[in-house]
């Protein structure tokens, strides 16, 4: 596949969850959240890509939270973007600290990203936003729902599309339809500059690692099965299950 089809391909995927599930309407503000690595660089380049040829009149705000993580540093990736006339917003909030002091020889992702997402329900609140658009994949998708089965004992996984507890912010998965490799190669072709989440010395759980891991292992084997996983998330057939809260007894 050539570097055009790549952006050609995952610019299809992502207006086809934006339009599958009314992610995106007239009059949106939505807020693009930027980690600075590879998924939420390429969604703030694919959703702009996508306004220019929209007919939905909806705008896009980039938005970084810098969390005072040791080497952490945005220049290079702000002024990346400067030069394709896409600005990026940047507020400080030391969650470093906290997390640290927290969680002390534990992987501390979980509440890392508890603290983001309140700090960015909070900015978007005050600033007029309706929507945040969050760089999760079909990958990640796949990976939450096997590790609820596996170790929460439920049947649930990232929605495309969910309305926060505070009834007010909405959060948005653009990237839902796409593979985590389409993503990648996408990015090799634009070349873009990442930046990781610093030196903050924690990393994502082993658990979710494991559970990567068994998907990459699977699809080595099954290529379609990232697919089909997804698939099923989309044909749920509750009276099939064990759940007797949905289980219809079937009438003589």
């Amino acid at each position: 596949m050539s570097g055009n089809k790549f952006s050609e391909k995952l610019r299809r995927l992502t207006g086809t969850a934006i339009s599958e599930y009314s992610m995106i309407g007239n009059g949106d503000k939505v807020l693009v959240a930027c980690s600075g690595g590879l998924d939420s660089t390429a969604l703030i380049l694919i959703l702009n890509d996508i306004l220019k040829r929209s007919p939905v009149d909806f705008q896009i705000y980039p938005v970084m939270l810098h969390q005072n993580q040791p080497g952490f540093n945005p220049d290079e990736l702000i002024k990346w973007f400067a030069k394709r006339q896409i600005k990026i917003e940047v507020i400080y909030e030391d969650t470093y600290s906290i997390v640290a002091d927290k969680s002390f020889n534990k992987t501390s992702c979980s509440l890392c990203a508890r603290l983001r997402r309140g700090i960015l329900y909070t900015y978007a609140k005050k600033n007029g936003f309706n929507k945040i658009a969050l760089g999760h994949h079909r990958d990640d998708i796949n990976e939450t729902l096997l590790l609820n089965i596996f170790f929460e004992g439920s049947l649930a996984t990232m929605p495309a599309v969910l309305k926060a507890k505070d009834n007010i912010n909405t959060v948005i998965r653009p990237f839902c339809l796409a593979p985590q490799k389409l993503i990648v190669d996408y990015a090799k072709f634009i070349d873009f500059p990442i930046i990781d989440c610093g030196d903050c010395g924690y990393r994502d759980s082993f658990k979710r690692q494991k559970i990567r891991n068994l998907l990459l292992d699977l699809e080595t084997k099954h290529p379609n099965i990232g697919a089909s996983i997804l698939g099923a998330c989309k044909n749920i057939k509750a009276n099939h299950l064990l759940d007797k809260n949905y289980l219809k007894l079937k009438e003589d």
